[in-house]
Parts: C-alpha cells; sequence; structure tokens
C-alpha cells in the first residue's frame, strides 16, 4: 500500500512539475488523434447521413460490416498497414512505417466505423418529419443532407469526441506502426506500456493520471452534449 501511495505522490509532483518529457509526450498523443478524428469525421460524417437518408441494394449487409469493424482488433489493423508499409511491402518507398502518418492512418481507419454508425444512430433518431417536409419542398439530396447535419449537429459532434476518445486510447497499432520513438511518435499509452515495462511506475502513473484527465473531460463534454440535445 505504501508503494502505491508514494507512487501516486511522485506521479502528481511530476505532472505538477510540468515536466517536458510527459507534455511533450500528451501533446504529441493529442495532436495525432485530433488528426485522426478529423479525417475520419470528413468521411464518416457524410456517408453516415447519406446512408441514413437512403434505401439501397446491400445495406442491411454494409451494417453489419460496420459493426463488424467496430469489433475489430487494432492489432488486426496494425499488422494490416504494417504489411503495406513496410519496406517489402506495396507502400514502403513511401517511407510510412514508424512515423505519425501512419499511426494517424491507423487511428483514423479504428474509429471510422465508430463514427459512422454514431452518425446514422443521430439521423435516424432525429424529428422523422424532417426528411419527408424537405422532400416535399423539392430539396435536392445535398440541401437534405446539410439540413440533417445542422439539425442532428450535436449528435454528430458527440460521436466525433467518442471517435476522438476512442483514438487517443489506442495502443496495439500505435506501437507497431509508430515504434515508439521518443519525441516523434511516442504516444501516452505507448510511453505507459513502454515505462511500466521498464520499472518506472511513476512515470506511467503520472501519463495514466493525464490520459484519465483527459477521458473525464472527453465524458464531460458528452455529457454536456446529450443534455443539449435532448
Amino acid at each position: 500500500m505504501d508503494y502505491f501511495a508514494n507512487s501516486l505522490l511522485a506521479a502528481l509532483r511530476l505532472i505538477g512539475s510540468l515536466d517536458a518529457d510527459i507534455y511533450q509526450i500528451v501533446f504529441t498523443s493529442v495532436l495525432i488523434s485530433l488528426a485522426a478524428s478529423a479525417i475520419a469525421a470528413i468521411i464518416a460524417v457524410p456517408a453516415g447521413v447519406m446512408m441514413a437518408l437512403h434505401q439501397f441494394r446491400g445495406k442491411q449487409f454494409t451494417q453489419h460490416l460496420l459493426n463488424t469493424l467496430m469489433a475489430m482488433p487494432t492489432v488486426v489493423i496494425g499488422l494490416l498497414l504494417y504489411g503495406l508499409f513496410s519496406r517489402l511491402g506495396p507502400l514502403g518507398e513511401w517511407g510510412l512505417l514508424y512515423t505519425p502518418t501512419a499511426i494517424i492512418i491507423a487511428e483514423a481507419i479504428l474509429i471510422f466505423p465508430i463514427m459512422m454508425n454514431l452518425t446514422i444512430t443521430a439521423v435516424n433518431g432525429a424529428d422523422p418529419r424532417l426528411v419527408p417536409t424537405l422532400r416535399s419542398l423539392g430539396a435536392r439530396t445535398i440541401q437534405m443532407a446539410f439540413q440533417v447535419i445542422r439539425t442532428t449537429r450535436l449528435a454528430i459532434l458527440a460521436a466525433i469526441i467518442a471517435g476522438f476518445g476512442r483514438a487517443i486510447g489506442e495502443v496495439g497499432a500505435a506501437m507497431m506502426l509508430g515504434g515508439n520513438i521518443a519525441g516523434y511518435t511516442r504516444t501516452m499509452t505507448t510511453a505507459i506500456a513502454l515505462e511500466t515495462s521498464k520499472g518506472e511506475f511513476e512515470l506511467g502513473l503520472a501519463l495514466g493520471l493525464l490520459l484519465l484527465i483527459i477521458a473525464f473531460v472527453l465524458n464531460f463534454l458528452l455529457s454536456a452534449l446529450n443534455k443539449a440535445s435532448s
């Protein structure tokens, strides 16, 4: 018990001292996750709105595929991208392996089905009179999509925040594709795994506490958005 209490106090001192190495890791994690969330949202939100608004052959299969991708282990995504980005892979000449770009791509792929599914749920949960009214007024597909996004913007923003929360907690693919390089690709989760394995429990605990703080802020934002949209 004393060991844990002392480690906790040491971790809090590290956080309070504004240690440059710790906050460099936090900055890298947040930057990578924000980039991945932005890329995923640009594709997932319009795709989710369009899928919710239209009926087409294979829609049910597409929904099942999205559900399957949501449950896909992150190491599988990391393994597939590692094969593509490695020197012997088809994209090896691009030099993406062990770069922040590789982690961003992996996290964007990971959170894309989450954002798209939540967007579909948000659109399906909107006022059922909205789409028929827009169609009766002669709105085109793009006009309908913009109006639907505007109406469900808080729920869609919650979907994006949820995706960001999933991205910043990613460890498997980030370790495989980023290589955990200090000051370059070392994220909070990969650093926690490394420092704990080295016996640097205080540093790992400090990063874990910062990750919990970020998770708390994200959950607070989600709760606020849910109250605002209800």
